[in-house]
Formats: structure tokens, C-alpha cells, sequence
């Protein structure tokens, strides 16, 4: 009689092995699968604004030429000439915080779990929203600014 139990528990144990093998490699299948959307999703925030990169150097050219206009022509103006200075110390630090960001992230997973790469991948996708959030918000000022003449 125990001869027959015993070869019935070793295939119990074999078959609880293949099956925990198996919702665990689903699971981290599914993981995966999510940190491919969520690593598409960082890269989509990066792409709406990388094309803008050439239109914070050019209004950032601008406001200094202005300043450097205003300065000659009415230097006692000096509240507009430091304004547009600022703004265009303001379109330097959107534009090199892309780059800031683009050379930290990390296109390879390397050795992390699809946990880590999540982890990682929600940390990246805060950096970027601010990265691209604070081109927007300067092109915005700066349209506002060099439209009006300031």
C-alpha cells in the first residue's frame, strides 16, 4: 500500500510544481506585457515635444537679441531687458532638461524583475510628464512675451 501512495504524491508534487511554474510565468508575462505599454507611454510624452527642441533655441535666440535691442536703444529700460534675459535663461533650462533626462533613461531592463522595471518605468514617466510639461509651459510664455514685443 505505500508503495502505490508513494509514486501518487510524487506526481501531486510534480504536478502543484509545473502548476505554481506556470501562474507564475503568466503573471510575469502580463507584467511584461504592461511595462512594454507603459515604456511605449514614456517614450510618446518625450516624442509630442522632442520636435519643439529647435523652437526653444530659436525664441531663446530671440528674447536675447531683443534684450540686446532694448539695451541700445532705451538701456534705462532695464525691468524688459532683464524679463527677457529670464526668459531666455528659462527656454536653456526646458530645452537641456530634455537631455537631462534623455541621457539618464535607460532603454535596457538588464537584470531587473518586471516589478523593477515597472518601478523604474512609473519613475521615468514622472520625469518626463515634468520635462515635457515645462517646454510646454515656456513656449507658451514665450510665444505670449516675443508676440507682444516685450
Amino acid at each position: 500500500m505505500e508503495s502505490v501512495n508513494r509514486p501518487n504524491m510524487k506526481y501531486l508534487l510534480f504536478c502543484l510544481v509545473i502548476g505554481v511554474s506556470f501562474i507564475f510565468q503568466s503573471c510575469g508575462n502580463k507584467q511584461v506585457e504592461e511595462n512594454k505599454k507603459l515604456r511605449e507611454e514614456v517614450i510618446a510624452v518625450h516624442d509630442e515635444v522632442m520636435p519643439k527642441m529647435g523652437q526653444l533655441k530659436s525664441f531663446e535666440k530671440t528674447a536675447l537679441q531683443m534684450a540686446e535691442d532694448i539695451s541700445k536703444a532705451s538701456p534705462m529700460d532695464s525691468v524688459k531687458i532683464q524679463e527677457l534675459k529670464n526668459l531666455a535663461a528659462e527656454l536653456d533650462q526646458a530645452y537641456e532638461g530634455m537631455f537631462v533626462w534623455m541621457r539618464q533613461y535607460d532603454v535596457e531592463d538588464g537584470e531587473k524583475t518586471p516589478e523593477e522595471v515597472k518601478t523604474y518605468l512609473d519613475d521615468q514617466m514622472e520625469k518626463v510628464s515634468k520635462v515635457n510639461q515645462e517646454i510646454k509651459a515656456v513656449l507658451e510664455k514665450a510665444e505670449k512675451s516675443l508676440r507682444s514685443g516685450q
